[in-house]
């Protein structure tokens, strides 16, 4: 696996990362058997960079990682979040919680969790509306300086907030959604603000939350349990409807190049720049392995010309969350 820097002066992580909240949240029920399986096999493959969150459970996916991280800390980068706030009684409060006194508390239990005395990137999984970033970002940096985290994100947010964040302590990455069904940081300033200021990105969902795969064709196809895409207006079967077409193209263009639509939107992904780093997210060894394979695609010109023809910016029908979720995400 190819590695690419985040930041300045940087961590070293290898392009293609591997998302773990499926293991345990989200996307319906989960073997947790395969799943730590599929994490032995991303090490293995050199997919060293293991994301996952406090809210992922809560705390069952930071759990999952320290098990099957436990003797081999070294080989590994742990990246986590905060600021989904959970409350007394282990539960979600669908709240969002920035205040530094959450935030020194939360660093503890994520720790304890993983098996580990530090972290090597701690993101701001989303914004507080009601706490300055400025406030959020003197909590995290002094996380930094008592030497539990290494380096600091932000998930989610505005080119301004960004700026502010980073003004308190240089993050090192923006962790935002970004595949070609989801192609907002390309307009609203994002990506332009990271590299002015010499910030690593991070994609996830870069297969469109398994659309771009080509397995959804109606809302059956959506696994049975607790699975997001269940009221994500995207995977409506109105917008699954409209969408469809965009995926047919893609995978007859994919299948033009010898490859799959998998490979061919990671590959596109990755073609975004050298600071850009892809953390799909899979819970099955075959998925990854198939994931993996897609760092060593190279789109032509002609390939990429054909891809923004068929997929460009706003193409997609459905936003990605709910319109409350949505809100929030320009902060």
């Amino acid at each position: 696996m190819k590695h690419r820097k985040l930041g300045t002066p940087g961590l070293d992580v290898p392009a293609q990362g591997l998302g773990c909240m499926g293991m345990t949240f989200g996307y319906g029920d989960a073997d947790a058997t395969e799943a730590r399986a599929t994490i032995d096999r991303a090490l293995e493959l050199g997919v060293t960079l293991l994301d996952t969150a406090d809210m992922y459970g809560p705390y069952t996916n930071e759990e999952l990682i320290g098990r099957a991280v436990a003797g081999r800390r070294d080989e590994v980068v742990l990246a986590s979040k905060v600021g989904n706030e959970i409350g007394p009684d282990g539960r979600l409060t669908w709240r969002i919680n920035g205040r530094p006194e959450y935030i020194r508390r939360s660093i503890e239990g994520t720790l304890r969790r993983l098996g580990t005395d530090h972290l090597d990137l701690y993101y701001l999984h989303r914004v507080d509306p009601d706490v300055p970033v400025e406030e959020s970002f003197g909590a995290l940096a002094e996380l930094v300086e008592a030497g539990l985290v290494r380096h600091l994100g932000i998930s989610e947010a505005a080119p301004a907030t960004i700026r502010r964040a980073h003004a308190v302590h240089p993050l090192t990455a923006v962790q935002t959604e970004y595949s070609l069904f989801t192609r907002d940081v390309e307009v609203n300033g994002v990506l332009e603000t990271v590299r002015e200021l010499g910030i690593g990105f991070v994609a996830y969902s870069p297969l469109g939350r398994g659309f771009l795969t080509g397995t959804i064709r109606d809302t059956s196809d959506i696994p049975e349990g607790l699975d997001f895409r269940r009221i994500a207006p995207r995977f409506k079967d109105e917008n699954i409807r409209r969408n469809l077409p965009v995926v047919d193209q893609l995978s007859d263009l994919a299948a033009a190049a010898d490859t799959t639509v998998v490979r061919l939107a990671l590959a596109w992904v990755l073609s975004r720049g050298e600071d850009v780093v892809a953390i799909p997210g899979t819970k099955r060894r075959t998925y990854l392995e198939e994931n993996v394979s897609a760092a060593d695609v190279e789109l032509s010109g002609d390939v990429l010309a054909a891809i923004d023809a068929i997929a460009p910016y706003g193409v997609t029908a459905g936003n990605r969350y709910p319109d409350e979720e949505m809100a929030s995400l320009s902060r």
